[in-house]
């Protein structure tokens, strides 16, 4: 006899501006099996009239304020995705209603919000409380990972990787929106979007022992610093830099690939959004090119970490201590930046290493995800 089915999530959507209609409704509408929106609101009467104008979600059933929607029996979860000043208050208000939470990632304006948001987590152990952290569901990252793991390139020892991209206001664009152009948050752009690229080197290259950092203000359009330099010494011992720049004039396309250095090869990983590559070389010269297409960013696989985690019990891979742990890297970065020192990091209790996610029941790294993924393999002997 087939197990019965287990009914999907009824959601609450807590703010439906940008990041809900270009990241997450595209992956909710394709895990209808997963989830059902059963309430949504938006302190905009627009954003709400136009969420429900796109998403075909019914728009009797959005409320006036969030406190009627944490009041609701039909709502199990909600999505959190409101500035990042108010991330906390309402990550709070719904676990005390016994909501599942997801919300939005960064954990907190500064260090010190960091450490609340750990301790309401601690504060709350029977709900699933995860912080969006997309980039540790991406696909080409993950394979990445994997090839790290099973020895492709030998100990990695060195990593090098400069980011490099204009953000200046642009109407319906996330640069556009005001909270961000004046960051009422510690860091700005380095904290909002660069916790992204902490993410992704913590995934791929283990915890930061101690760090050197520096910072530029060069964009009279944000009031936060425009560019970032960091040395890094990470816990396994390899060495590195990163480096983000967004300035204001316009800048030369770069590159800006991340490569990690191997006793015994190099990984590369470039491309944009719509089209993202992972090679790897060994000694023989030869690289390994495997090239992404179709793949979301991370977003579906995340919503289904998530959903895994209410319905199944399993440990979510973004856990607010993961979440945590970005953050105060570039926290720290600042830190050592406005003392011109190198400084150490500290553990974070409960997040180590980021572990590998993988499709539940599954030994594959793709299994049931979209996207198509070609390889090709090539010589780059002189």
């Amino acid at each position: 006899m087939a197990a019965p089915a287990i009914p999907p999530i009824r959601l609450g959507l807590i703010g439906t501006g940008l990041a809900v209609e270009k990241l997450h409704w595209p992956a909710l509408r394709g895990l209808a099996d997963r989830y059902v929106v059963t309430a949504f609101t938006d302190s905009s009467a627009e954003q709400r009239t136009r969420f429900a104008g796109y998403s075909g979600v019914d728009p009797a059933l959005a409320t006036a304020d969030r406190g009627a929607l944490l009041a609701r029996d039909d709502v199990d979860a909600v999505l959190i995705s409101v500035p990042i000043p108010h991330l906390y208050e309402v990550a709070r208000d719904a676990l005390t209603a016994g909501k599942d939470v997801l919300c939005e990632k960064p954990a907190g304006v500064d260090a010190e919000q960091a450490g609340a948001f750990l301790a309401l987590a601690a504060a709350h152990p029977d709900r699933t409380f995860v912080m969006g952290e997309n980039f540790f569901y991406r696909d080409d990252l993950r394979y990445a990972r994997a090839l790290l793991d099973s020895g492709a390139i030998g100990r990695p020892h060195l990593m090098a990787w400069r980011h490099a991209g204009r953000v200046v206001p642009r109407e319906g664009g996330f640069s556009g929106t005001p909270w961000r152009q004046r960051p009422q948050y510690r860091g700005g752009v380095h904290l909002d979007f660069g916790v992204h690229h902490i993410a992704q080197i913590r995934l791929l290259c283990g915890d930061i022992a101690r760090l050197h950092g520096a910072v530029q203000t060069a964009n009279s359009t944000i009031d936060a610093p425009s560019d970032l330099a960091l040395t890094l010494v990470f816990t396994g011992g390899a060495i590195g830099n990163y480096t983000a720049s967004y300035p204001e004039i316009p800048v030369p396309p770069e590159p800006n690939d991340m490569r990690l250095y191997g006793t015994e090869g190099v990984l590369v990983l470039a491309g944009s959004e719509s089209e993202r590559r992972v090679t790897h070389s060994g000694s023989d010269a030869t690289a390994h090119t495997t090239v992404f297409h179709g793949s979301d960013n991370g977003y579906r696989a995340e919503l289904v970490d998530f959903a895994d985690a209410v319905q199944f019990g399993v440990r979510p891979v973004g856990s607010v201590a993961q979440s945590v742990a970005n953050a105060l890297v570039v926290q720290r970065a600042l830190d050592s930046a406005e003392r011109a020192a190198a400084l150490a990091l500290d553990p974070v209790p409960g997040a180590g290493p980021v572990p590998l996610w993988r499709p539940r029941g599954s030994a594959g790294l793709f299994d049931g995800l979209p996207g198509q993924r070609i390889s090709s393999t090539a010589s780059f002997a002189a």
